[in-house]
């Protein structure tokens, strides 16, 4: 009997799905609404599904909204595009990125933006500009959209619409009633093919139950893998490790899964797929360790402040040309990765931080998650002190002081070594501060250009603290320091698809009945955004590739 366990009944299905993420789910919802009995495979717990879009801060980049129309931002398919290849810089042979990247820009609007619309969903008032562009251009307006109740709230508005078809996983299906079972803490191990007529075939799944460790098979017509990209694994993110951000760090943190390991994808390569672009990777430059970690380096991403000076760990301001977000996050990954130490800091004091720090995720946005108007508006305008006193009392990575020299002893003990010389960073400050009192027609610095420039989109003007002293004569304004590192994000290559996100072999050609979907297949193609994304196209990516997946799906039925 070798290691399967015995089924009284075979399972099949319509449609088995690798993975509950919110690409799995979106798929699932399509085939369900299309008739179909649909399996779902998910590693996680039950409370956990929807993945990592539970903690997702919720934004997309979208073009030709509501949003982007009130705002009088002129976009269109053809200047996203056209943002999208700058920012991406495709290689020759890159024919299925490129051309997913098309279609992301001819079909958001209709695929992710109105489709959302029509489930009820939200997204707040003010579109948000990021990933400018630094030496490359990069979004040349507005796009970055977040939705009202963050990630988790579209996780819990797929899960209502899935839950009229939800039937226990022991139960049969029946008739031809539209029917879903998930398998919850289940894991594929890898799709079941045949050969014929010398062609490969996928016609189901072998499941891992790893509460009891018994195998099981599912026969299906189809075969969808949403299993997420590789980020979760460190030692894969080291391994593929993109050659012009020099040596992988010595310490990375997780802001992945580890449950995302990328084990599945070498599953699809033994069976003919081709997996593309590993070493191109979206990660963040300034993480710090997660206050709620549920497994070894679990991290946490921080939206970093423009105005926070960004030093090396002797406290020197990493430069020539200063670190600033919001222009080119894959330049800050490259000059971080580039620092003799794993970590760097961010200098500033208790007013730029309560106006200009986010963190990227649900936990720490309760305005927003729970969609309270008037508690964000007043955080907004008034800063985030509840966010700052919340980070001083949970996070060991975030310091704060009443002045420059206990600060520094601070930040030497939790390193543990006298890294930062007190004069050196002092020194430092001091050289920014003091052009801050000459008027902006004498300030010759890129970070207050940028900081400037910034401010000039009213959005951004909200969120951006108009240049003052970091040091301030009063020694009123607490000092604050925030130990970030490297932090593991999100997958750009994956498992190359076809714009059926039918995966394709060695030589192009599709494997009948298997389709791969969301940051399993690199948003599309196995690598839609190419080097770089603009920033929100990881959502609205994985919603756009699973509903061609489940459109090509229904087509065949038919």
């Amino acid at each position: 009997m070798n290691n399967y366990m015995n089924e009284s009944k075979k399972i099949s299905c319509d449609t088995v799905i690798a993975g509950g993420g919110i690409a799995g789910l979106v798929c699932a919802l399509e085939l369900l609404e299309a008739g179909q009995k649909v399996i779902i495979i998910d590693r996680d717990t039950q409370d956990r599904l929807g993945g990592l879009a539970r903690w997702a801060f919720g934004g997309m980049a979208l073009s030709e909204t509501q949003q982007q129309k009130r705002m009088k931002v002129p976009d269109s398919p053809a200047l996203l595009l056209k943002d999208w290849q700058s920012f991406a810089e495709f290689e020759a042979e890159d024919y299925w990125p490129k051309q997913w990247a098309q279609t992301y820009a001819e079909n958001n609007n209709e695929m992710v933006y109105q489709w959302l619309l029509k489930l009820g969903l939200k997204f707040m008032p003010a579109v948000n500009w990021v990933e400018r562009g630094l030496f490359t251009p990069g979004n040349s307006v507005p796009r970055y959209h977040i939705l009202w109740g963050t990630g988790l709230h579209l996780v819990e508005t797929i899960i209502a619409k899935l839950t009229p078809y939800l039937i226990p996983s022991h139960s049969a299906f029946s008739g031809n009633k539209a029917s879903l079972k998930i398998y919850h803490q289940h894991k594929v191990i890898k799709p079941i093919s045949e050969q014929q007529s010398n062609i490969v075939i996928a016609c189901g799944v072998e499941v891992l139950n790893e509460l009891k460790m018994e195998h099981f098979s599912i026969e299906s017509k189809h075969v969808v893998i949403a299993c997420g990209g590789i980020n979760g694994s460190i030692d894969r993110v080291k391994d593929n490790w993109f050659p012009s951000l020099d040596k992988a760090p010595k310490a990375l943190l997780n802001g992945a899964n580890p449950i995302s390991d990328g084990l599945l994808h070498d599953e699809l390569v033994q069976i003919g797929g081709q997996v593309t672009h590993s070493d191109k990777m979206w990660n963040y430059a300034a993480g710090i360790h997660h206050p709620q970690a549920e497994f070894d380096g679990h991290g946490l991403s921080l939206i970093p402040c423009k105005s926070a000076l960004w030093m090396d760990h002797t406290g020197k301001r990493i430069g020539p040309i200063p670190l600033v977000t919001g222009f080119d996050t894959h330049y800050l990954c490259h000059q971080v990765a580039k620092q003799e130490q794993p970590w760097t800091w961010h200098i500033l004091n208790w007013d730029i931080a309560a106006k200009e720090l986010a963190v990227s995720g649900s936990l720490h946005n309760p305005s927003i998650v729970n969609r309270n108007f008037l508690s964000f508006i007043k955080e907004t305008l008034l800063g985030n002190h509840r966010l700052i006193r919340q980070l001083e009392e949970e996070s060991d990575d975030f310091l704060c002081a009443d002045s420059l020299s206990e600060l520094v002893d601070k930040m030497n003990t939790l390193v543990g070594k006298e890294y930062v010389d007190y004069q050196v960073i002092k020194n430092q400050i001091e050289q920014y501060d003091e052009q801050l009192t000459w008027g902006e027609h004498l300030q010759n610095d890129d970070q207050l250009r940028r900081i400037n420039h910034a401010r000039q989109w009213k959005i951004d003007k909200l969120r951006t603290c108009k240049p003052k002293p970091i040091l301030t004569k009063r020694g009123k304004n607490k000092l604050i320091a925030i130990r970030v590192q490297l932090i593991s994000r999100k997958s750009l290559g994956g498992i190359q698809t076809n714009l059926k996100s039918e995966v394709l072999d060695n030589n192009a050609k599709a494997i009948p009945g298997l389709y791969c979907i969301g940051e399993a297949a690199g948003f599309g193609g196995g690598g839609a955004s190419g080097l770089r994304s603009l920033e929100g196209t990881f959502l609205s990516g994985c919603i756009l590739t699973a509903r061609k997946a489940a459109q090509a799906i229904i087509e065949q039925q038919k």
